[in-house]
């Protein structure tokens, strides 16, 4: 497959007109019949998911914290095949395994002084190209970790809104709001 070929209109497009290339996607939670799982709806597929086993689930499903690793690794095992292609890289193998720490003590609310959530996050990228050069491979890296939107998301936290509504609550009325930046979380931390 030419990625080149295949990109250059949608390129173009964009440059003339970048108010085409805004999207968004969307993912919607939907309750189910126990409080430890719920399916995720994303328009194009239905994933079932539940709480981890450590936390109360049945240990059978993938949970949020599976999905939230999933996603990078999907991103970044697309990103580095497509950035392979488009630079005429040769590879015979392209793995990318992602682990997450996290202490669950802080999701039970055990400890206040352990943090909800991973506390770090490791990609392995497993690239067999015995024909590429050194160079080559470097480039593939930079390009990979610069182009891989999960990854770059995670490590540049976008603004985030909360917004809760109800029957008993006009939707743009009473609703909590709560935005969140890199910055603020790093002032959370000291």
């Amino acid at each position: 497959m030419d990625i080149r070929s295949l990109q250059k209109p949608l390129k173009e497009q964009y440059r003339n007109d970048p108010n085409a290339s805004l999207i968004t996607i969307r993912a919607k939670g939907g309750q189910a019949d126990v409080p430890v799982a719920c399916s995720v709806d994303i328009g194009r597929a239905i994933y079932q998911a539940e709480a981890h086993q450590g936390v109360g689930g049945a240990g059978a499903g993938a949970c949020s914290g599976d999905l939230l690793l999933g996603a990078l690794a999907a991103c970044a095992q697309i990103t580095c095949q497509m950035v392979a292609a488009a630079m005429g890289i040769p590879t015979e193998r392209i793995e990318v395994t992602v682990e997450g720490d996290l202490d669950l003590r802080g999701t039970l609310g055990i400890s206040k002084d352990v943090p909800v959530g991973f506390e770090s996050i490791h990609l392995h990228f497993d690239v067999s190209a015995p024909k590429a050069t050194p160079e080559q491979l470097r480039g593939l890296r930079e390009k990979t970790e610069q182009y891989c939107v999960v990854m770059q998301t995670l490590m540049r936290p976008p603004s985030l809104q909360t917004e809760w509504v109800g029957p008993d609550r006009t939707p743009g009325r009473d609703k909590f709001s709560q935005e969140s930046t890199n910055e603020s979380c790093q002032d959370d931390k000291s």
